[in-house]
């Protein structure tokens, strides 16, 4: 059995395996797709196969669209040549529940898959010929935060977008670059409106990708590659819209056990690979059940009818009000507790902590104890029923291969939004934020973890945070087993409104998290007392 057009003929074997094959034909799909594109995503990764490619599946399989998506890689090239090419741009999804059963399905939507390379003509020409369609209605991304990022820390251009300015539309290389230039061909072939959907994990999304394109094109515009014309025509959302959206499906790296489970079914050719550009990746997906999409609806092509595959449509408000709900109260603020806690008390599996009884009753009390008073409810989902979920049911799955270790990276970019709006919310609220008890212990947490050293004094390894040299610098002098090496080391990140957005002696919880980590760090086994004092 292999994952390609010819191997899934022999549909008696898959389905023998348990494997839900398309109902639609394939081929007709593909056909009609490439004839006139009417969705373009580009980040042709693991979220995007099983969730996004999964809504236009079952938007195919229901009769709702007769077009697939055509999938752009803007960023590791491997990915075309190695999973999509070989399977004929098939994807196997298996969903991985919460009893041990797997629900498999063979996804078809995705239809042609094109690398952004501006210096390969083939390649470069049907992008350019793509976005002359006037019936393209839309282009979505999940390339991650990063690629819509234009300047370092110090607020120049990246050199690779400097070169890209210097370069013109023909020589675009970045992913910002890239659409620019195919928006730019889409208005010289009569400026024919479109809807640009970040689809990625972050607050704003839209608001990010349309600053990133515009400024690239702006700089073009300085250097007389673009006219005046197109720098309008894309900052006219009647015309050129940039949708805000809320994404949210836990999608892992391929695990090896889900690995062995299909080649026992008789499934080849199914390995991981790793990428030049370490892009872990399958040709199957292994991700939780539970999934989210809120987009906003303005879209001035026309769109398929998203809603029909569980898509939330709705207005910008509401999709600012859904991703708060859960950055700041809901999911991500547990995710970073149990993430920090768990390198300290050597755990390898989020799933695992949920079975700790201190950090079962911490998430449960950073979410619906500490932020259900603040949460922002966005009327079309539940904040109690959505935390609920993750605490009992997302969090707990034992299938799901996610790590503390993973979720532990970049931690000071996240708590700012992911602790510092409820801080506020509370301050807002109450003139102070000392009724917190569960926050500030996470706080200590995150900052006990700084030392790298276990709750036995071993040494583990931090993950990747452009902080942590500076972080790491000021806890300078601070020794484990020896609470008076401690004098007021915390004090400079406690009050730094860059990284929690608020200074948080002014809002009452500073001492209380000096006091919490000056505990933490009095030998073998501080961390766990610490915890069971705090949460009696």
């Amino acid at each position: 059995m292999k994952l390609t057009l010819d191997g899934i003929k022999d549909k008696k074997s898959w389905e023998a395996a348990g494997v839900v094959l398309p109902s639609y034909d394939i081929e007709k799909v593909k056909e009609e797709t490439k004839k006139s594109p009417a969705w373009v995503h580009f980040g042709i990764g693991n979220i995007f196969r099983i969730f996004i490619g999964g809504i236009a599946d079952t938007l195919i399989s229901n009769g709702a669209m007769d077009k697939g998506i055509t999938c752009v890689e803007t960023f590791d090239f491997d990915v075309v040549d190695k999973i999509y090419a070989p399977y004929d741009n098939l994807v196997l999804g298996v969903t991985l529940k919460a009893d041990g059963s797997t629900d498999k399905k063979v996804i078809a939507s995705l239809t042609e898959a094109i690398k952004a390379q501006s210096n390969v003509e083939a390649e470069w020409n049907r992008l350019k010929e793509i976005f002359q369609n006037k019936d393209l209605q839309m282009i979505s991304f999940t390339i991650t935060e990063k690629g819509y990022a234009l300047k370092g820390a110090d607020g120049t251009y990246f050199p690779f977008i400097q070169s890209d300015i210097d370069n013109g539309p023909e020589k675009a290389g970045s992913a910002m670059a890239v659409v620019c230039a195919l928006l730019h061909e889409r208005f010289k072939a009569g400026k024919a409106p479109l809807a640009v959907v970040s689809m990625d994990n972050c607050s704003h999304n839209g608001e990010k990708l349309r600053n990133s394109i515009l400024t690239m094109a702006e700089e073009w515009n300085k250097k007389g590659f673009v006219e005046d014309e197109f720098v309008a025509y894309i900052s006219d959302e009647a015309q050129v819209s940039f949708p805000w959206s809320m994404i949210d499906k836990i999608t892992p790296r391929p695990a090896e056990s889900v690995c062995k489970s299909l080649e026992e079914l008789g499934i080849e050719e199914i390995a991981p690979v790793i990428t030049s550009k370490r892009t872990y990746i399958a040709p199957f997906v292994n991700a939780e059940g539970p999934q989210y999409l809120v987009i906003e609806d303005r879209f001035p092509n026309g769109r398929p009818a998203l809603e029909k595959a569980g898509v939330y449509m709705t207005d910008r408000d509401t999709v600012n009000k859904v991703e708060r709900m859960k950055v700041t109260t809901c999911l991500n603020p547990l995710h970073t507790a149990l993430a920090t806690y768990g390198c300290v008390l050597g755990y390898t599996l989020i799933a695992d902590e949920m079975k700790d009884e201190q950090l079962n009753k911490l998430v449960h009390e950073i979410g619906p104890v500490e932020g259900m008073p603040v949460v922002t409810d966005p009327g079309i989902l539940s904040p109690a029923e959505f935390v609920d979920e993750v605490i009992n049911t997302r969090i707990p799955n034992p299938f799901m291969p996610d790590t503390p270790q993973r979720i532990a990276t970049d931690t000071s970019q996240k708590v700012g939004i992911r602790y510092g709006e409820t801080i506020k919310s509370y301050v807002e609220k109450y003139g102070d934020a000392k009724k917190l008890k569960a926050i500030p212990l996470a706080i200590a947490g995150w900052c006990r973890y700084l030392l790298g050293l276990d709750d036995n004094g071993e040494a583990f390894e931090l993950s990747a945070d452009p902080m942590l040299d500076e972080l790491k610098a000021e806890l300078k002098g601070i020794e484990f087993g020896k609470p008076e090496s401690y004098n007021g080391q915390l004090k400079s990140i406690l009050s730094n409104e860059n990284i929690f957005g608020i200074d948080l002696y002014k809002a009452g919880i500073g001492e209380l998290i000096e006091e919490i980590f000056v505990k933490e760090i009095a030998g073998v086994g501080a961390v766990r007392a610490t915890l069971k004092e705090y949460l009696a």
